[in-house]
């Protein structure tokens, strides 16, 4: 499924998603960031949206906003696919920065 398709995922789900890591990761938004989003000198992220691609965020550097998406690791269908791809991002840009992520039952 490409972006131009419609969403699996609904509004409520995408809002609840993108409230929880703004509100309890911002932390791992950041690492996702200046990793998987290749800005390594940015300050602050949020995610902004889902969908079937990948996960849509937007990170300040030197006061700008830069838009990035990650991609899945692979077919995201349903919201409990979510956490673990979401999971999967915070583990990778962790291994990338050399930053000792939280224990499983953290996240």
């Amino acid at each position: 499924m490409s972006s131009t398709e419609a969403s699996p995922f609904t509004p409520p789900v995408v809002a609840a998603v993108t409230a929880h890591m703004n509100t309890d990761h911002p932390e791992d938004n950041l690492l996702i960031a200046r990793s998987l989003g290749g800005l390594p000198e940015a300050t602050s992220a949020v995610m902004t949206g889902l969908d079937a691609d990948g996960a849509r965020f937007s990170a300040e550097v030197d006061g700008a906003s830069s838009e990035f998406t990650v991609p899945w690791a692979g077919p995201v269908t349903e919201r409990p696919h979510i956490r673990h791809e979401v999971v999967r991002m915070y583990h990778e840009a962790c291994e990338a920065l050399g930053v000792t992520p939280r224990g499983a039952e953290e996240h």
